[in-house]
């Protein structure tokens, strides 16, 4: 009988542990018949556990076979991370709506410089719309739709400061993967919510307020004097757009499908209202403006309105093209622009968001407004998490007004 031990560093459950096979060299040739057996033993170094093996080789052979030590370096002396269940949406293959699936994820522990979040709100966007369908693209198949939430921290990364566990935090872009009831962030996209501001709030307009934002103050800065056509006026963006540039002392003109929605679009401070469906609002625009036009366009629509909005400009006006809900513009030439001197932009929130500092100076800066109540968020529609795809259904087919948050 003879004993080969052999000391490890315990990386992995015990029953996954590979047992090396007997050397050819250790077996006498006088052996008729041998077992062996896998005993462990505890050790503690530093904080860190591992187990001594010792393997024990019988044999029913009179002959002596020694001890012989085999000395195995660990790859790590830490046990795996714990990893969770959770539900969130994954999409893998683009489409409609019904690609949306709802399916059981793992995920893990925060890493440096990472907090881990349970989402209490989440904020629907027309971007999910536009990853979920290809017209921008998403890094890799499957992939989980969502770039707006708000909820509590559950855990912090190995030597984080500055977040711990029960903040409410609320984030805006990237990472993409906020339709999940738990998610992995990297902490300076967060940013701290006040306590005046509640979490279905914060997930509505953490990312279109923050557009909104850069596009009145830092994309084309609206002053007072300027007239402005904001289109899709009584959606989500559109809503905090005519708000914020009327407190700033524009002249808002917008345009909307329905009369129900130029109810709204006058009450969130547009001065004129045009019903695209009934009127030609290239026309009413040179009406309203006495022939000169506006000194910028917001536009969110894209295909049906964006040479619309060109024509809509005054000289050396500035279009936005900041969505395309239906359909992705033709091209430009730069002829048409040359016509009137015109600008043409067509910006992203996350370009305009780079560093911590710009990040929370927009948070700021919006939450600020809407605690004076200069923005007025309207979230009309809630929808479970679980119903993401009704909820996205409903927002192509314009059935939605305002903001439309999934609660988890």
């Amino acid at each position: 009988m003879g004993f080969l031990n052999l000391r490890l560093g315990y990386h992995q459950p015990i029953q996954h542990l590979l047992v090396p096979t007997l050397p050819t060299h250790l077996a006498s040739p006088h052996s008729h018949h041998q077992t062996s057996t896998l005993f462990s033993q505890s050790v503690s170094h530093n904080n860190k556990s591992s187990y001594s093996y010792c393997y024990k080789i019988n044999s029913s052979s009179s002959s002596t076979l020694g001890t012989q030590k085999l000395v195995v370096r660990a790859l790590s002396t830490q046990a795996p991370s714990p990893v969770d269940m959770i539900k969130a949406f994954r999409v893998h293959e683009l489409g409609g709506p019904e690609v949306l699936k709802w399916e059981d994820v793992e995920i893990g522990e925060p890493k440096e410089g990472e907090i881990r979040v349970r989402n209490k709100a989440i904020g629907l966007n027309f971007i999910d719309v536009y990853f979920r369908k290809g017209v921008y693209k998403a890094a890799t198949l499957p992939f989980t739709p969502g770039m707006e939430a708000c909820g509590v921290v559950t855990a912090v990364g190995p030597g984080l400061t500055g977040r711990q566990v029960g903040d409410l935090v609320a984030y805006a872009g990237t990472p993409m993967g906020s339709y999940a009831e738990e998610q992995i962030l990297p902490a300076d996209k967060v940013v701290p919510v006040p306590d005046s501001v509640s979490p279905v709030i914060a997930a509505s307009i953490m990312l279109k307020g923050m557009t909104a934002h850069f596009l009145l103050r830092r994309c084309f800065k609206v002053e007072p004097g300027h007239t402005i056509l904001v289109h899709a006026a009584a959606g989500g963006v559109g809503s905090l757009l005519c708000q914020w540039a009327n407190a700033l002392g524009a002249t808002v003109i917008g345009t909307v499908s329905t009369e129900e929605k130029a109810a709204q679009a006058k009450d969130d401070g547009a001065h004129h209202v045009i019903i695209y469906k009934e009127d030609d609002f290239v026309a009413r625009v040179n009406e309203i403006t006495s022939g000169n036009g506006v000194d910028v366009v917001y536009d969110s629509v894209g295909k049906d309105t964006f040479q619309g909005s060109l024509a809509c400009l005054k000289l050396r006006g500035y279009m936005v093209s900041f969505g395309q809900s239906s359909g992705t513009p033709d091209p430009v030439p730069l002829s048409a622009l040359a016509a009137k001197s015109l600008f043409l932009t067509r910006p992203s929130l996350m370009q305009y968001n780079v560093t911590r500092d710009e990040l929370l100076g927009a948070a700021g800066e919006l939450f600020a407004n809407v605690a004076s109540g200069v923005l007025r968020v309207r979230v009309n529609h809630t929808y479970p998490l679980s119903q993401a795809p009704q909820a996205h259904a409903d927002l192509e087919d314009r059935k939605t007004t305002g903001s439309v948050v999934l609660i988890p």
